[in-house]
């Protein structure tokens, strides 16, 4: 790279933008000053937005960003503006929304967007664009030249251009739902399934065609359907199979990381064999759920295995010292995609013992064709059983070579050169990771997780909420942006999950705090529903009610769930009422496409067969006694709050749950309770009855 001097974005905090700080493109954040500078000198804003671990952002970046020539055009012909889609994600949900409308097709990353200087209206846009014409696209200089003059030939017409964006920006806006649509019932949650089976993908696993993601939110509510029917019926059968299938089927492919544990974002084919291989922290958080749960739901050890090795992964490389975790770990290294992860021929037959290599040859395929551009990457190939039969050992001692070989393996690995590490902290993405952690540390009965989960939140209530208000990201010591809808209400299921797994009624009382900021300052008091952002927060071109899952679970979901776990806890009217009008509200866009909804499809599961709550007051440690009596089962319609007959600073609802001294349990149905329970066999018939899979009872 030339000696160039750093342009605004080395003030920043995101990695991503420091990645583009030394570009010769005038590059601005996203900010009054390049908002303002673009009205001034009446250029059209050239907004770009990606985020550190995408591949095709990189690649845009060497291609054009760092090249002189197109860098001088960019600067003189646009305001150019970089955005970190993890940092701002109220930006990208409305530019791919946008771009969606443009191009009538999806986004992705790089997102090239070209917006009017007064409004910020998207008048063209696109995703990656090369520097010279190829893969039927055109130049990035071509476009530039193309954007500037239709700018200038047409600005006149710019305003009402603008208008009919926003207005079309609008009409997507869920609406009041009225009649019929606002009618909630279990008709949905059927129609689901059904859409769930038509797109699963009974060879590989999983749901459609290359790309293939994991979906976790597809798999939860496979496993919730399971739950809710029982054995007995063929549809919840045929749904706890599709949720296995997939699940093994992730876990034995190279979308796995075989040596250090953790996933991968996706697979780039459909057999989950080659990945994409960054590595994101969202996604290892509702998998790490989804594993514990199917660890629980089916007791295969498989699925328990996996679990323990992402919550370990996480500790060791994406857990900062002072608590919080990380964002991302990148697909490249030294400039190629997957280099970290693959292994040339020769190379892991070297550093293992023969008897080790005849093992990892056979598990991983490694005696057949190179998969991944002439070198190796791991994916398991043939079941343990079939290893050691073949290679006449019982299948302990195939697992014992097994785990020998992973351990100098991963050994050797961590001496090459690293992915690069997005180590910003995120609010929301730290909050799915306490839930993750908490949850398997609880189930899997791995206390050093939930200590994890102790430390994150810690460290988010000290260095993210300020005021009675939350902070977006935060590193290096600086926490800055306004928080958005899923920030609050993805950290309160992360603090209940917490709560559940080792009691605080500090960490208790900071998630009902979160409750009250997001009805406050983030619900639509006349229809119901919640914004994606704050009502203090910058006006933009569109204020948007997240509606469907994407690769985290819709705000407005999580927010209907939580309001109603709390509303029950707490018996608090307002959270239940607030959670009802949220489904109403949107009850015409989930009977719309069910599938796409799953996270409010939970939230409606537990409006119509509400929450069971299960509170256990009494000393420790026969407290922990009764607690592993209520997690024997997958029941995940339950609340189990274990409080010390010494806690402290009870809030009133829980603090009528009083103790003798003696260990009492208060099993609440929704809104029926039954009398206190004395008995630990007692207490286990009743979970029983309240379970409706015969293999839970």
């Amino acid at each position: 790279m030339p000696n160039r001097k750093p342009n605004r974005l080395s003030a920043e905090t995101s990695p991503y933008l420091l990645q583009h700080a030394f570009n010769p493109v005038d590059w601005h954040a996203w900010d009054d000053d390049a908002l303002a500078r673009s009205r001034r000198e009446d250029k059209p804003i050239l907004l770009s937005i990606g985020y550190s671990a995408c591949h095709w952002c990189h690649v845009m970046e060497h291609e054009s960003f760092e090249d002189e020539a197109t860098a001088q055009l960019m600067n003189e012909l646009f305001v150019c503006i970089k955005v970190d889609r993890e940092e701002r994600p109220d930006l990208d949900k409305i530019y791919q929304l946008a771009h969606q409308l443009l191009t009538q097709r999806g986004g992705g990353w790089p997102l090239t967007m070209f917006l009017t200087p007064n409004e910020h209206a998207p008048m063209y846009a696109g995703t990656y664009f090369p520097k010279q014409p190829r893969f039927g696209m055109p130049s990035f200089g071509d476009v530039l030249h193309r954007v500037a003059d239709h700018y200038r030939t047409h600005k006149l017409r710019m305003p009402e251009h603008a208008a009919a964006v926003k207005q079309a920006l609008e009409q997507i806006q869920p609406v009041v739902s009225a009649g019929p649509e606002a009618i909630l019932d279990n008709s949905v949650l059927i129609a689901a399934y059904d859409e769930l089976a038509r797109q699963f993908d009974s060879t590989h696993g999983g749901f459609g065609a290359a790309p293939k993601f994991p979906h976790p939110t597809h798999i939860d509510q496979l496993l919730r359907h399971w739950a809710h029917r029982g054995d007995s019926d063929e549809s919840a059968v045929s749904a706890l199979q599709m949720a296995n299938r997939t699940l093994r089927a992730m876990a034995d492919g190279g979308i796995y990381d075989h040596l250090a544990g953790g996933f991968c974002r996706y697979s780039v084919d459909e057999r989950w064999e080659i990945p994409h291989f960054e590595k994101m922290l969202y996604d290892n958080a509702q998998l790490l759920v989804a594993y514990t749960d199917a660890a629980i739901a089916s007791g295969d050890p498989q699925f328990r295995r996996v679990a323990i090795e992402i919550g370990e992964w996480v500790m060791r490389d994406m857990q900062a010292r002072e608590g919080g975790f990380y964002s991302t770990l990148d697909a490249d290294s030294e400039g190629e995609e997957g280099k970290f992860y693959v292994w040339a021929d020769g190379e892991i037959q070297h550093l293992l013992s023969s008897a080790e290599w005849d093992v990892v040859a056979a598990r991983f395929g490694l005696d057949k064709a190179a998969n991944f551009e002439g070198k190796w990457h791991l994916k398991a190939t043939t079941p343990i059983a079939d290893v050691a039969r073949t290679g006449d050992m019982d299948p302990g001692q195939a697992e014992t070579l097994l785990e020998s070989a992973r351990q100098k393996l991963l050994r050797y690995r961590e001496q090459r050169i690293w992915p690069g590490l997005d180590d910003k902290i995120l609010t929301s993405w730290n909050g799915m990771m306490i839930k993750g952690m908490a949850h398997a540390g609880r189930f899997l009965d791995r206390p050093d997780f939930v200590e994890s989960a102790r430390r994150a939140a810690d460290f988010v209530a000290r260095e993210l909420w300020r005021d009675g208000r939350l902070m977006a990201t935060t590193r290096n010591g600086k926490a800055h942006l306004n928080a958005y809808l899923d920030d609050y209400v993805l950290l309160a299921e992360g603090l209940l999950e917490l709560c559940q797994a080792r009691w605080s009624s500090l960490r208790f009382q900071f998630a009902i705090d979160l409750i009250e900021a997001a009805l406050r300052h983030f619900e639509d008091r006349e229809h119901g529903g919640f914004y994606f952002t704050s009502d203090d927060h910058e006006q933009l071109i569109h204020r948007q009610k997240p509606v469907g899952d994407d690769a985290t679970p819709s705000g407005n979901g999580v927010a209907a769930l939580v309001l109603l776990r709390f509303g029950h806890l707490l018996g608090d009217d307002r959270y239940l009422g607030a959670a009802e009008r949220t489904l109403k509200v949107l009850a015409g866009d989930i009977k719309r496409f069910p599938s796409a909804h799953c996270s409010l499809l939970n939230a409606l599961e537990e409006y119509l067969d509400p929450t069971q709550t299960v509170v256990l007051r009494g000393p420790e440690p026969e407290l922990q006694q009764w607690m592993r009596t209520c997690h024997e089962s997958y029941a995940p319609h339950r609340i189990i709050m274990a409080i010390p007959d010494t806690a402290p600073g009870l809030v009133d609802a829980l603090a009528r749950h009083t103790t003798t001294g003696n260990l009492q349990a208060y099993i609440c149905d929704g809104f029926a309770c039954r009398a206190p329970i004395g008995d630990a066999a007692e207490l286990q018939d009743c979970l029983k009855e309240t379970c409706t899979a015969p293999d839970d009872c």
